[in-house]
């Protein structure tokens, strides 16, 4: 057990993928606080927003599985289809939910002001803007090459 718990406290490319995350959600927070004038600590752990985590994260661990595995090796290759599959779901999929979540609870407020209605709001903050996705992905990329 402590051999697992050294080499995985070693290990550089999760270390980079954890920095890149936790930088990507200090960056939300202080972004947050610029703009709303109101400290956020909630973006902390939550999704969407400025810069993209998720992509920050595995964009950061592809970038390092490249450095230290090479960029012909075949966990490189896997790396690099899983960060595109990433991208695309947190540009694509996921904004679409935040923005129907956006439309329903529209409705919701509607219906209430009309009639007694009560339901929780959805979360709208979900997905990504594309500037958002390729703000992670560099931030990710220059992680890697800080810490590996």
């Amino acid at each position: 057990m402590g051999d697992f718990f050294n080499e995985f406290t070693n290990n550089r490319i999760f270390l980079a993928a954890a920095v890149a995350w936790t930088t990507a959600q200090v960056f939300k927070v202080i972004l947050t606080y610029l703009v709303d004038k109101e400290l956020k600590l909630e973006r902390m752990h939550g999704s969407g927003g400025m810069p993209s985590a998720h992509t920050a994260t595995i964009v950061s661990a592809s970038t390092a599985i490249g450095i230290v595995e090479g960029w012909s090796s075949s966990i490189y290759a896997l790396s690099l289809i899983m960060a595109f599959i990433v991208m695309y779901d947190a540009s694509g999929v996921r904004r679409s939910v935040g923005k129907q979540a956006q439309l329903l609870n529209s409705i919701i407020l509607d219906l209430y002001k009309n009639k007694h209605f009560e339901e929780e709001k959805l979360k709208e903050l979900i997905g990504h803007k594309p500037t958002e996705v390729v703000v992670g992905a560099i931030l990710g990329i220059i992680i890697a090459n800080i810490i590996v």
